[in-house]
């Protein structure tokens, strides 16, 4: 049962100041990694984020899930409603408490995106996760607690496809590599020119060469700028950061990214991996806006380290499955980033 709302809001905020408090000063959490997920394993469908308004996604869901070899579980309030989320905070936050703490489900992934998924990070049961780390997947809005989990836990958590995404071949090989076979991949573009003359999906720009080593840490944009400040932001500190976004004006990009430039994230970031910003241009009226590829320029090539744009994750057809605080290496001239080491045992 929800919390009154007096309640349920004075718990939140005790769970951020303590969550701040415990951040503040304490020792980067061990990297943890989760057992690979094998066929036969149950994996839990949680919506931590915004509802979904049809029933045909969730049966979608299920059958793809079913097709990789693993059997099904929907979280108690999977399919619940709460304005444009997908049930209470409290609700919410409990199915990610719920399925973490069940000895019988051995992975967690996200239905869908949206937004919502901020409010519930002082409601998760960090302690617990440690306790029992599972495989954790999703991507877009889910960008808040896979970052959230990681900061706090240390636990590699996965930025990949969603119950309701396309799961065509492209996007089931790389999770499958990934978090079935503990393969230390390498992600990179396919050079498939299908009928054109020349490559024209999936090209990949080099903004400044090189290479750089350090843990994985980012997704969407706008979640991520989000976040700022709070004891739930992911460590800059060496990191290669990667970003992508969807149904954004170019202004709004630069302002997000104009965020991550005043906290001081960008200066600390050993290496940028830019992926799709789909849907992101001018907006009608916006006579003489930058353009996407200027907004790219002015943040990232004063930063003096590795930079592409280009990489196949975000809100695009074919996806890329990325560990989040894995350690990986980018070359931003071959347009690749390789795992250093397994992302689950």
């Amino acid at each position: 049962m929800a919390l009154p709302r007096r309640h349920f809001l004075a718990a939140s905020m005790a769970a951020t100041a303590a969550a701040t408090a415990a951040t503040a000063g304490a020792a980067v959490p061990p990297l943890l990694r989760a057992p690979r997920l094998r066929p036969g394993d149950t994996v839990a469908l949680i919506n931590p984020s915004g509802a979904i308004y049809e029933r045909a996604p969730y049966q979608f869901a299920t059958e793809a899930l079913q097709a990789l070899g693993f059997k099904v579980r929907e979280a108690p309030n999977l399919r619940a409603r709460y304005g444009h989320f997908a049930g209470t905070d409290a609700q919410r936050a409990a199915d990610v408490n719920a399925m973490f703490a069940d000895p019988s489900v051995q992975g967690i992934l996200a239905m869908t995106g949206g937004s919502g998924g901020n409010r519930i990070l002082p409601l998760i049961d960090y302690a617990a996760i440690r306790r029992r780390p599972k495989f954790l997947g999703g991507f877009s809005d889910l960008t808040a607690l896979i970052n959230a989990v990681q900061v706090q836990t240390g636990l590699v958590t996965f930025h990949c496809p969603m119950g309701a995404s396309e799961w065509n071949d492209f996007s089931v090989q790389w999770l499958r590599s990934a978090v079935m076979e503990a393969q230390a991949v390498t992600l990179a573009n396919p050079k498939d020119r299908e009928d054109n003359l020349a490559v024209r999906g999936g090209r990949i720009t080099t903004l400044r060469g090189g290479t750089a080593r350090g843990p994985l840490v980012g997704g969407n944009l706008a979640v991520l700028s989000s976040m700022a400040g709070s004891a739930y932001w992911p460590r800059f500190d060496g990191a290669i950061l990667f970003l992508e976004d969807v149904n954004e004006y170019i202004y709004r990009v630069d302002r997000m990214l104009s965020t991550l430039k005043l906290s001081g994230a960008l200066d600390r970031v050993a290496g940028v991996v830019l992926g799709g910003f789909t849907n992101c241009g001018p907006g009608d009226g916006n006579y003489g806006t930058l353009t996407l590829d200027e907004v790219f320029d002015d943040y990232f090539k004063p930063l003096n380290v590795p930079v592409y744009s280009g990489a196949l994750f975000g809100h695009i057809k074919r996806k890329f499955t990325l560990p989040v605080g894995l350690p990986v290496e980018m070359d931003a001239d071959a347009g690749t980033v390789r795992f250093l080491q397994p992302a689950v045992l």
